[in-house]
């Protein structure tokens, strides 16, 4: 099992530590346009490998695509990165450039391989691979749902002053900051409705501290958050690399499924060695649903200003 990672900034380096430290790739590859920047990151990281225990290993390369070749599976995580006070979406002329010579990179020299996009603005940048790249639909994936979830759960725990172990929860949309759509309703504390702890204003604080979680992030460290960004791909990578048939709300497009066409949004979808392997269509009620119409005209503006 092979996994390639383009862009060794902190993103990118700590996606390949959490890759390494659970030990089921035989190889990450580190890739970077500035100069031996992943081969240090590499090297770094490799100096860890008797202190974490793990025989994964990492290689970095500047900008030479030949040495990933043959990967299984590549992660996109190249761009810059948000600054205090910008959106994703202000990222959209310069990293679409970017994502479109990397991806045809990537499958110049691995053509059966399966690409996660990280770089933002996200669900843009996923319906961008799927335009440009040429890969089947269900080997294109775009990141954002598992990190936004992840951030949704957090902050379920911190209202409910409960473990995180015990509680569960989805966001789906739009990976921004108007367009996620925490589904409250679904959230639960061990199977239970999380509404049975919590009032339902604490709950909408809940929601909104969610949608501006990646800017409130940015706004304490002058950049782009990083640990969870990068924990929420390895498991992505980890669900397709072994098979696991793990649920994910991952950035997909979409073919009729939420009465939707032509466009990349967050769902719930079955990630195994093909990919994804199914898309889950939930039942909402009409609030949701028109929350997802909102934040699919959103991402369809953005998706406007691609020169596709």
């Amino acid at each position: 099992m092979k996994v390639t990672v383009v862009g060794a900034g902190a993103v990118g380096a700590s996606c390949a530590e959490y890759i390494a430290i659970k030990n089921f790739a035989s190889e990450v590859v580190l890739v970077d346009i500035k100069e031996g920047f992943a081969e240090g990151k590499a090297m770094d990281l490799m100096q860890t490998a008797s202190l974490n225990g793990f025989d994964t290993k990492i290689t970095g390369v500047t900008n030479d695509y030949s040495k990933t070749a043959g990967s299984d599976i590549c992660v996109i995580t190249s761009g810059i990165p948000r600054k205090p006070g910008m959106t994703r979406e202000e990222l959209i002329g310069i990293n679409a450039g970017i994502v479109k010579e990397v991806s045809s990179n990537l499958v110049k020299n691995s053509p059966e391989t399966i690409i996660i996009v990280v770089s933002n603005p996200m669900d843009t940048m996923t319906y961008l691979v799927h335009k440009t790249s040429g890969l089947d639909k269900n080997k294109i994936i775009g990141m954002g749902g598992a990190l936004d979830s992840a951030r949704f759960k957090y902050r379920l725990a911190e209202a409910l002053e409960a473990p995180i172990s015990d509680v569960d929860g989805m966001v789906i949309g739009g990976h921004s900051d108007t367009g996620m759509v925490p589904l409250t309703r679904l959230a639960t504390r061990n199977s239970v409705p999380v509404t049975k702890f919590i009032s339902e204003d604490r709950l909408n604080q809940v929601m909104e501290d969610t949608k501006v979680g990646g800017a409130t992030l940015t706004k304490l460290l002058g950049t782009s958050a990083w640990y969870a960004p990068g924990a929420a791909v390895s498991a992505l990578v980890q669900a397709i690399a072994c098979d696991q048939k793990k649920m994910f709300p991952c950035s997909v497009m979409l073919n009729g499924e939420y009465g939707m066409k032509d466009i990349c949004i967050g769902a719930p979808a079955i990630l195994g060695r093909n990919g994804i392997e199914k898309i889950v269509e939930l039942d909402l009620n009409d609030a949701e649903k028109n929350h997802m119409k909102e934040s699919a005209e959103g991402v369809r503006k953005t998706n406007d200003l691609l020169e596709v």
